[in-house]
């Protein structure tokens, strides 16, 4: 593991530059491989999620998981993490000033790791996402399980927005939009894959 990495968790977990420190009992940084192609970014911790220092380790996680698998995807093969990375009191949204004293950390996360896709799961995470990609956000309902093209920080990346998974246990209806809004993800991966395969035949074809 990379000093740059290590010093970056560190600065994670001993965060207190806004008020969300004082209530938490484990900072939530993110895992999965450094190396992913996909990053999955949610919008802050929940209970489970403090009280185990990890992300999507509660009912949302578990189909958060579910869905990954439906794609052939397993949570090991994603870096999964939060735009805040301290549960707010009471699951209650982040606000304008936690994500923007937090998203620095993200930032750097996406700098290091350099995903070719990001999943942005709930409204707080898409807007972030898209104006940091330099893209105009709009809604949930319009935009979601639809492929977009930006650049983080000089880096070329896919967004694809979806509803939160903890919005699919209270509305179950939206589970099926998940689903669907997922396989577009794999079909993004294939694309890739694809075009890749052609870049190399034409290579060697030159």
């Amino acid at each position: 593991m990379s000093d740059e990495w290590l010093q970056l968790i560190n600065e994670i977990k001993n965060c207190k530059k806004c008020p969300l420190s004082k209530y938490r009992r484990n900072p939530v940084p993110g895992e999965g491989p450094r190396d992913a192609d996909i990053m999955i970014i949610g919008e802050a911790p929940g209970a489970k999620e403090d009280e185990e220092g990890r992300p999507f380790v509660g009912a949302a996680g578990k189909l958060l998981t579910t869905l990954l698998e439906s794609i052939g995807l397993k949570r090991d093969n994603v870096y999964i993490t939060n735009v805040v990375k301290c549960r707010p009191p009471n699951n209650r949204d982040p606000t304008e000033e936690e994500i923007n004293t937090c998203l620095p950390y993200l930032m750097k996360q996406i700098a290091i790791i350099k995903p070719k896709i990001i999943i942005a799961l709930g409204r707080h995470a898409a807007r972030t996402i898209f104006k940091q990609a330099g893209l105009v956000w709009k809604n949930m309902s319009t935009m979601h399980g639809k492929v977009y093209e930006g650049t983080i920080n000089g880096h070329k990346v896919i967004i694809i927005p979806t509803y939160h998974p903890a919005a699919a246990l209270y509305k179950p209806n939206l589970k099926a939009i998940l689903e669907k809004d997922f396989t577009v993800v794999i079909a993004s991966v294939l694309r890739d894959k694809e075009k890749k395969r052609q870049r190399s035949l034409l290579d060697f074809l030159k």
